[in-house]
This record gives C-alpha cells, sequence and structure tokens, in this order.
C-alpha cells in the first residue's frame, strides 16, 4: 500500500475488511455431515471439488473432524499436542474425534489429514479419514 493508501488508512477513509469471525461449532450432533472423506489414496483436491459440486459452501467456515484410533493411554497426550492447534477431541467408542473450526481448502484438509497420520503413527494409532459438517440446510429457504 503507497504512502496515500496508509494516510487514508490512518484516517479512517479507507478501511481494510476485517474477517468474520469465526463461528463456534461442536462436535455435538447439531449439524449435518456435508463432506466425507474416508480414503487415504483419494486426493482431498477431489473430495472437495465433488462437494462443492454437491452444493456445499466451501467458503464459509465448517467443522472439521479427523477420526483417529488411538490407544487408551494416549488419548490425553493427543488432546494437549492437538490443543496447541485449537483442536478439541472427542472418546467415541474406540477412537477419538479431533475437531475445530476452519476454512477447508484443498490445501488445508491435506496438510492435516498428513499430520493427522503422523501424530496417530507416533501414538501408536491409525487415522480413519475425515468429514466436514455444517448447519444443517434450512428447509424453509427453498421456497
Amino acid at each position: 500500500m503507497g504512502l496515500l493508501g496508509m494516510g487514508l488508512v490512518g484516517m479512517g477513509l479507507l478501511r481494510r475488511k476485517r474477517a468474520a469471525p469465526m463461528p463456534s461449532y461442536a462436535d455435538d450432533d447439531s449439524l449435518a455431515v456435508l463432506v466425507v472423506a474416508p480414503d487415504p489414496a483419494r486426493a482431498d483436491s477431489d473430495v472437495l471439488r465433488e462437494a462443492a459440486a454437491a452444493g456445499v459452501d466451501l467458503e464459509q467456515p465448517l467443522l472439521v473432524r479427523h477420526h483417529l484410533l488411538l490407544p487408551g493411554d494416549r488419548i490425553e497426550e493427543a488432546r494437549e499436542l492437538l490443543a496447541q492447534d485449537g483442536y478439541r477431541l472427542t472418546v467415541i467408542g474406540e477412537g477419538v474425534r479431533a475437531w475445530r473450526t476452519q476454512l477447508l481448502t484443498a490445501l488445508s484438509a491435506s496438510q492435516e489429514r498428513s499430520r493427522m497420520a503422523g501424530l496417530a503413527q507416533r501414538l501408536g494409532g491409525d487415522v480413519r479419514g475425515w468429514d466436514a459438517l455444517g448447519p444443517p440446510e434450512d428447509p424453509r429457504a427453498d421456497g
């Protein structure tokens, strides 16, 4: 930004657009599953392209959940490590879901899938894919 632009920003005449705050979604069954990616051999970009073609709005933040199988004595360690990046854990049966709200892109999905695979391997576990959830569609919106 040039000196003129900086002066206008300082005077309040030119404002930078602030990003909207992330919604505070929770892994509590109040959201609908919009994207499912259980196959590690399938490219995340293909999964997201298919989701977008089906009408999923990838411009909006979604609750992204990574499904992990971890030894019971390593769950708290996983919780502490993942909390550093804003993840929370939900224990489900023999596994856990690591989840957080984020804007989902092919790059972020691929990076986080790789990260979860590394964490699971380090803790003696495995990954069972990821999914993304958002608010259920309002049936009144159609008509």
